[in-house]
């Protein structure tokens, strides 16, 4: 299993914050899955490929070419991908994984969540999408989705689809999981 994880190039103000970012690095490298993420050596990025590497895991970085010149990536991954920006940053974190994991980040966290949500609503992929939900940080994105299903702008199959969880355990055998079948996009056959 190839995991794209999705967290923040700080690390936030709160001590569970970091931990959560060690705890999914060594479960990673316990199960033998290999982490594919923003290749940063910043933040909560750096915490959770050095944790995976100090436990024996596979780290795969991908990283645009301006972070790197500003010596923002962590160079001794088993694979850096230099890319030419954010856009191609993603399309080829998406091509190298498996399934999808957030934990808490900012506005680029959020942007690649929902993004990789879209994606799969598309049909652009049928990939697992999960948020691990350290100290309720996802409490209010998950209430927002509830309101785009209630409001009618989102199936509730889709909103299921992008799983929040507490529980690491559970969200990693939710991941590990063949995901449910979505009902076709509107948008591809109106």
């Amino acid at each position: 299993m190839k995991l794209c994880v999705y967290l923040g190039s700080n690390q936030g103000n709160r001590p569970a914050y970091r931990a959560a970012a060690v705890a999914v690095g060594e479960a990673c490298a316990q199960r033998g899955w290999t982490i594919v993420y923003g290749g940063s050596n910043k933040g909560m990025m750096g915490v959770l490929a050095e944790a995976s590497l100090k436990a024996g895991g596979q780290v795969i970085g991908v990283i645009p070419a301006k972070l790197k010149e500003w010596g923002a990536a962590k160079e001794d991954l088993a694979e850096l991908h230099v890319v030419s920006d954010m856009h191609a940053r993603k399309a080829k974190m998406a091509e190298l994984s498996d399934a999808f994991l957030a934990l808490p980040g900012g506005i680029g966290t959020f942007e690649e969540v929902l993004e990789a949500a879209a994606w799969n609503q598309l049909g652009y992929h049928r990939k697992p999408l999960g948020l691990y939900n350290v100290e309720g940080y996802f409490d209010l994105l998950g209430a927002q989705l509830d309101k785009a299903v209630t409001e009618g702008f989102m199936a509730p199959e889709m909103r299921a689809a992008v799983r929040i969880e507490k529980d690491l355990d559970a969200l990693f055998q939710s991941l590990a999981a063949a995901p449910p079948p979505l009902p076709q996009s509107k948008w591809i056959n109106p």
